[in-house]
C-alpha cells in the first residue's frame, strides 16, 4: 500500500547484508547462542551478535519495540515472558493458548494477517520476528535487507531456513537464541527443562508400542498437500509413536498424489486444523472419495487432528506430541 514511510525509533544494533538461507543450518545446538561465529560480551550480556538463517546481527541493548508475524513466534515470544517488550503483532492461525491469552490481549494487532511495510514501520518496530519467510516477502517489502536499511534488526524462526530435518533441538536453539537476544537466557533454559521433563514422561508411557503409518492431511483436491521430513510435524509424528509416510519427502511441507497416498497405506490420518475449511469438511473429502476407500485409516475412519500453531517449531511442541500421541495410541493416554 503506497503511502508514507514512518522513521522507526532508533537502534542499537546492525544487521549485516543476506548470506545465503542454507547458512543457518550449519549452526549447532550451542547454549552460547552465537551460531556461526563468536561473541563477545560484556557484564549484562551486550553485545551479542548471532548469525540468524544468513543474516548475522549484532544486538549492542535488547530490543524494546518487537513485532511478530505469524502465531508460533508469538507464542515464543510470550512463553519466555518478553510481552513487555512486544510494540505489535500480526497473523494467528487459531486460538492463542490460553496461558498466553491476557498477555496477547495488551498487544496492539498490527493486522490479522501480514502488515503492509507502511503498518509495520508505523509501529516504530526495532526488532521483527517472523515464522515463515514469507513474513519477510520480497515483494510486500518486508524483506530483511530492506528493514536492515531502515535501522530494524529481524528474526526468522529456524525452520524456516534449516536444510535438513527440524527437530527439538532446533527448538531448544530457538529458544536460546530469542532469549539470549533478549538478555533473559535463563528463561529459556527454564523452559527447556520443563518441555524436557514432558517429552521424557510421553516417551516412557509409550515404550514398546506400536508405530502406525500416519498421513498427514493439510489440504488438497488434485493433489494432497503433506508434512515431509525436514518440518516439525516429522519429528512429532515420530515422538507420538506414529511413523511418517512422506518422511521420504525432503521439504517441511510439499504435494503428493492420491495414487501415493493409497500406495502407502496409512493406518492414521493426521488433519491440520486451521483456516477457512473445517475439520468435518476435510474429514468427509476423504471418507467421500472412492479412491481412498481401501485405505487403512479410511476404512477404519482413523483419524486424528492437530492445530496447525501445534504443528510448528514453538513453545507448543511437547503438548503437541502428548495431544497427538493420546490419539494415535488411546490405550496409553496420559491419565
Amino acid at each position: 500500500m503506497p503511502g508514507p514511510r514512518r522513521a522507526p525509533r532508533a537502534l542499537a544494533a546492525t544487521a549485516a547484508l543476506l548470506l545465503p538461507l542454507t547458512a543457518c543450518g550449519a549452526g549447532g545446538d550451542s547454549r552460547a547462542g552465537a551460531e556461526g561465529g563468536k561473541e563477545a560480551t560484556g557484564g549484562d550480556g551486550f553485545p551479542y551478535t548471532v548469525t540468524n538463517c544468513g543474516v548475522k546481527t549484532t544486538f549492542e541493548q535488547a530490543p524494546e519495540r518487537a513485532v511478530t508475524m505469524n502465531q508460533h513466534v508469538t507464542e515464543v515470544m510470550l512463553a519466555l515472558g518478553l510481552e513487555d517488550r512486544m510494540a505489535g503483532t500480526a497473523f494467528l492461525d487459531d486460538k492463542i493458548l490460553p496461558e498466553h491469552r491476557a498477555a496477547y490481549d495488551r498487544i496492539e494487532v498490527v493486522a490479522d494477517e501480514y502488515p503492509s511495510y507502511e503498518k509495520l514501520i508505523a509501529t516504530s518496530p526495532d526488532f521483527v520476528y517472523g515464522g515463515y519467510a514469507s513474513a519477510f516477502d520480497k515483494g510486500s517489502g518486508r524483506e530483511r535487507a530492506a528493514l536492515a536499511k531502515d535501522g530494524i534488526t529481524t528474526r526468522l524462526n529456524v525452520e524456516g531456513c534449516t536444510d535438513g530435518p527440524v527437530g527439538v533441538k532446533e527448538l531448544r536453539k530457538e529458544l536460546r537464541e530469542v532469549a539470549r537476544t533478549f538478555g533473559v537466557p535463563e528463561r529459556a533454559e527454564k523452559l527447556i527443562a520443563e518441555q524436557e521433563k514432558q517429552l521424557a514422561a510421553t516417551a516412557e508411557r509409550l515404550e514398546g508400542a506400536d508405530r502406525p503409518a500416519v498421513f498427514v492431511f493439510d489440504s488438497g483436491d488434485s493433489s494432497a498437500f503433506t508434512a515431509g521430513g525436514h518440518g516439525i510435524g516429522n519429528d512429532l509424528i515420530t515422538r507420538a509413536g506414529g511413523r511418517n509416510v512422506f518422511a521420504d519427502l525432503d521439504k517441511s511441507f510439499g504435494d503428493v498424489s492420491w495414487e501415493k497416498v493409497v500406495e502407502r497405506r496409512p493406518e492414521v490420518v493426521v488433519i491440520y486444523d486451521y483456516g477457512g475449511t473445517p475439520v468435518a469438511a476435510k474429514k468427509k473429502q476423504l471418507l467421500n472419495d472412492p479412491a481412498l476407500k481401501d485405505v487403512p485409516a479410511i476404512k477404519n475412519e482413523r483419524f486424528a487432528v492437530l492445530p496447525l500453531s501445534s504443528a510448528v517449531l514453538g513453545p507448543r511442541v511437547p503438548d503437541a506430541v502428548d495431544e497427538l500421541a493420546d490419539q494415535i495410541h488411546p490405550d496409553r493416554a496420559a491419565k
